[in-house]
């Protein structure tokens, strides 16, 4: 679990493929005596496990599943990347729930600076995930914690302060590029209770919640 608070742009050192899966080092001015093989650390938004610490960097397994629903795969030498260790209990909450857990990829449409803020105007490459997106509600993008702006059924925006550009990868953002996306978790979870996917068949209902006292 994450927060969404970059705490390092890392550099990519290298990633061998070999069949669908890939083995990914990055460089990184992170504690890496202090990160022990097995630990979840986010690369650009994707949970990764360490399997190997060196004194310059971390190196992880990938898994298939992430080279293809991610920008990892397109990842080479020399490339930046936003870096987080995972949540502690007893850390703040700055930014939101972030379970390193792609969602989809989006395609930078638009950048623009509007007073001392860039904004970013992303089209989802998969537009069921739209459904999770609320104009002021969170969202993942690279592994960070960001507010969005409008959304639309196939776009959404968010507006990147100075100090956000300037301490993640954000700033080297131009259009045409492609980001990986995370929605709020909060939203697939209601939605699906609302359904019926948990332990009520017809989902939550008025009547469901007047027997159990909450109308």
């Amino acid at each position: 679990m994450f927060t969404g608070l970059v705490e390092d742009v890392g550099r990519i050192v290298s990633l061998a493929r070999s069949g669908g899966s890939g083995r990914l080092t990055v460089a990184t001015v992170l504690p890496v005596a202090e990160i022990r093989q097995g630990e979840s650390v986010a690369v650009n938004g994707v949970c990764l496990t360490v399997t190997r610490q060196e004194a310059a960097g971390l190196t992880f397994d990938v898994s298939p599943e992430s080279l293809e629903r991610s920008t990892l795969g397109g990842l080479k030498g020399g490339d930046k990347v936003n870096l987080e260790r995972a949540l502690r209990l007893c850390d703040r909450l700055g930014g939101h729930i972030v379970t390193g857990h792609v969602d989809c990829i989006a395609r930078v449409e638009a950048r623009r600076e509007q007073g001392n803020a860039l904004i970013f105007t992303l089209r989802l490459l998969d537009p069921a995930i739209s459904r999770y997106l609320v104009p002021k509600g969170s969202v993942a993008l690279d592994g960070i914690s960001l507010t969005l702006n409008d959304v639309t059924p196939t776009t959404f925006s968010v507006a990147i302060i100075p100090h956000t550009a300037a301490m993640t990868t954000l700033t080297l953002r131009k259009v045409g590029d492609r980001v990986n996306i995370e929605s709020d978790i909060l939203g697939k979870y209601v939605e699906r209770l609302l359904a019926g996917g948990g332990a009520s068949p017809g989902g939550i209902t008025p009547e469901l919640l007047a027997r159990n006292g909450f109308m």
